[in-house]
């Protein structure tokens, strides 16, 4: 009978530490799924401003439309897009801050300036990039 307890004893330590272990490695994976899940979405609303952004570019220097390429609108976007960009690594948040730069420093040239327009378009392509890097390298 005493092998019987010590037997018994060590199948319940086994069953708990198992527990114990198991229950560590779904609290850390939902944490991970949980937060892919967050940078994903970020991700997507943010490759959806960057489009809106060269819209509003293409409008302002192609078509001479100042409704649908208005500076203060892109201002707005190129805000959002910083912002969202704090939800997703460094590279991305890195390439935001330098459209925000590029856009501070062109959008007032972007109607008739060609330049002007391909640097900001450049800068959204460009954090565009990171995005599809960051989004290819989560679990």
């Amino acid at each position: 009978m005493p092998n019987n307890m010590k037997l018994y004893q060590l199948t319940v330590i086994f069953s708990v530490l198992f527990s114990l272990m198991g229950f560590s490695y779904n609290v850390w994976r939902m944490e991970i799924t949980e937060n892919n899940s967050n940078v994903r979405t970020a991700c997507f609303e943010m490759l959806l401003e960057l489009a809106e952004v060269q819209q509003l570019v293409y409008a302002a220097h192609y078509d001479n439309n100042l409704e649908q390429g208005n500076p203060r609108v892109g201002w707005v976007k190129v805000g959002l897009i910083a912002d969202l960009s704090s939800l997703t690594n460094q590279s991305v948040a890195k390439e935001s801050v330098e459209l925000t730069q590029v856009w501070s420093t062109q959008w007032h040239s972007m109607h008739d300036d060609e330049q002007a327009a391909s640097q900001i378009v450049e800068q959204v392509d460009n954090v565009r990039e990171e995005i599809k890097r960051l989004l290819a390298s989560l679990d």
